[in-house]
């Protein structure tokens, strides 16, 4: 991939093979699977397409295509599925099939199995379109680096973005599709208001869709009602496309809807990279979409309208984005987990050369690579027929101080997801469902936490607890559990601390504080009065607060320091129990800080700069 954030003749030649040998890229669809065999970057080989009818289950119908296959038999694979995918465990709404996704990798013998929605795997197929996969719609300025945004029409919406990350792209997550339809003319209020009829709500996705396309034609030909039968959506588009007079009526009227409703995404997303139009439905309109009033609504924004203009909008005619984009995504994933050399293949590489006990443990960690992660060092020289140090031995030489180290990039190697991403947790989730998310989110809040906390603020942090004499921790209620385990690491550490659980005794204790004091206030809303009430007071007395809190909260505000840790749950519950683990891990670093400063000479108490700071980050 060039660099992220422009999209251009950008398609990678099919250069050399892939070094871990032949990639499974699948699109399964409602009717049909699609296969093939990537043996190098876009080098498609031996493809299939199998009825899925046939096959009660997504194992299966891999299996039936695998057992077909002629030559060595692929380690890792990525499925596109028409469904969304949270969590390991997948029910297909459009079939009765139903699985576990590291269950599935098991039976299937993969090292790596990642399984996408498929409108995911379009999104990521975008930047490895050539200029003769799309077609302009329109002028529009040329596409700059930035986001790139997707709309796709087909038995429902798909709103999708790519965002550019260094040398790499982010897909943006969406239910864009569900948002309110908005009106621009007379004529789509009238639609609007015979939608009103029938449902509820009317979403975007109401209208722009194949059946939306059906109830267009229902209101345009004077019908109104759903019992009425219209043509179907590929019907319609197949008249509009013979000059049909009320099918091209309709899908003029359908194209400037999806105008505006390309323009909302494009001034939500900023989309500098240009707007795709994908999907099932609009790549059939082919250059009758350039003819209808798309672009015009496209640029139709008022005060925005100049700034619209210059986004280009294309028409995707490819027939490939689901491969291309599972290609993508996998090629991404084992970059970002494992570089450009797999630990895996090193080990297949360094298997001629090994010792005779060397190459039994490198047999049993080839046969049985997550094993070799969950058992102990005496299971493994057991299983392997060595003594213990003979597996030392063997992470040695692959350059690693020991075991555990293996063991840690071997595991992050065996990843069978997407990278970590937010799942939110809903009332009707099944049991291994709910507990995917719940550690998938808050592994996600710790990584987040990783990558954004303020290392200059958690110096400062450090050098003014290494100078107190007294570590005042204010945390009631839930906070409180986390502050009697800051309360037990730093008195373990030898430093006078103490815990406040409730509000009467911080405002006890704020009003007894002086100078060599430092209050660190826990709180995950950081907007109670009677903390905040605490807090003026001991600030008033000439004492250094540091708070754990939201970076946006009145606490945060109020305070010397702020140790942000930001949660995005919307569910109450679920936002207290990881905001408590990460107010836990942030009064461990502290801890830990501290130690390690623990020969540093000490400097004068006071809220210091980055200037001599001994933990500058």
């Amino acid at each position: 991939m060039s660099d992220a954030g422009q999209i251009g003749d950008e398609s990678p030649e099919a250069d050399a093979p892939h070094p871990g040998g032949p990639r499974l890229l699948a699109d399964v669809g409602v009717t049909h699977a699609r296969f093939a065999l990537e043996s190098a970057p876009l080098r498609l080989e031996q493809s299939a397409t199998l009825n899925c009818r046939d096959y009660d289950s997504l194992p299966a119908v891999v299996t039936a295509y695998l057992e077909g296959i002629q030559g060595e038999r692929p380690r890792h694979a990525v499925i596109a599925i028409a469904n969304p995918v949270q969590g390991d465990e997948v029910r297909m709404t459009n079939r009765d099939w139903r699985f576990s996704i590291e269950a599935t990798r098991r039976t299937l013998g993969l090292d790596i199995l990642l399984v996408v929605n498929d409108f995911t795997a379009m999104a990521m197929s975008l930047p490895r379109l050539g200029r003769a996969d799309r077609l302009r719609i329109g002028t529009g300025g040329e596409p700059q680096p930035g986001v790139i945004g997707l709309i796709g029409p087909g038995s429902g919406l798909g709103v999708s973005g790519l965002i550019p990350a260094a040398d790499h792209w982010v897909t943006l997550g969406s239910e864009g599709g569900h948002v309110s339809f908005a009106p621009g003319n007379p004529r789509e209020l009238d639609i609007l208001r015979h939608a009103w009829t029938l449902f509820g709500h009317v979403s975007a996705e109401r209208l722009l869709s194949g059946p939306g396309l059906e109830l267009i034609w229902r209101v345009l030909a004077g019908r109104g009602t759903l019992a009425a039968s219209a043509p179907a959506a590929v019907e319609i588009v197949a008249q509009a496309l013979a000059e049909q007079a009320l099918a091209v009526d309709v899908v003029d009227t359908f194209c400037g809807m999806l105008g505006s409703a390309a323009a909302d995404l494009a001034l939500t997303l900023g989309a500098s990279g240009g707007i795709y139009i994908g999907g099932g439905l609009v790549p059939q309109l082919g250059r009758r979409l350039a003819q209808s009033p798309f672009r015009d609504r496209f640029e139709d924004k008022g005060r925005f309208s100049d700034y619209v203009r210059r986004i280009p909008t294309y028409l995707v005619t490819s027939q490939d984005l689901s491969l291309k984009g599972v290609s993508a995504i996998l090629d991404q994933q084992l970059r970002l987990l494992r570089g450009d050399t797999m630990l895996l293949d090193r080990v297949r590489g360094a298997l001629p050369g090994m010792s005779p006990a060397g190459r039994k443990v490198a047999q049993l960690l080839l046969s049985q690579p997550h094993g070799f992660v969950q058992d102990p060092i005496a299971t493994l020289a057991r299983n392997a027929g060595v003594s213990q140090p003979t597996v030392i031995r063997f992470c040695r030489a692959l350059g690693f101080p020991g075991l555990l180290d293996f063991k840690r990039k071997l595991a992050s190697g065996l990843s069978s997801s997407i990278p970590l991403q937010h799942s939110q947790v809903k009332a009707g989730d099944r049991t291994p469902d709910l507990s995917a998310k719940v550690l998938d989110n808050t592994a996600s809040a710790i990584l987040r936490l990783r990558d954004t906390i303020d290392a200059q603020a958690v110096g400062r942090t450090i050098r003014l607890l290494r100078a107190a004499q007294r570590i005042e921790i204010f945390g009631a209620g839930g906070a409180g559990v986390a502050g009697l385990d800051g309360q037990d690491a730093f008195l373990h550490l030898g430093i006078p601390a103490a815990v406040y659980p409730s509000a009467r005794l911080e405002q006890a204790a704020a009003r007894s504080l002086d100078a060599q004091a430092v209050v660190v206030a826990v709180s995950e809303t950081g907007s109670q009065p009677e903390l905040l009430s605490a807090v003026a007071t001991a600030r008033g007395r000439g004492v250094p607060v540091v708070a754990v809190t939201r970076a946006d909260s009145p606490l945060a505000q109020n305070a010397d320091i702020c140790l942000a840790v930001d949660s995005v749950e919307n569910d109450a519950a679920q936002r207290t129990m990881v905001s408590r683990i990460l107010q836990l891990l942030m009064l461990d670093v502290m801890a830990v800080g501290v130690a390690m400063a623990a020969r540093r000479p000490e400097p004068r108490l006071g809220v210091a700069g980055p200037e001599h700071d001994p933990h500058p980050g």
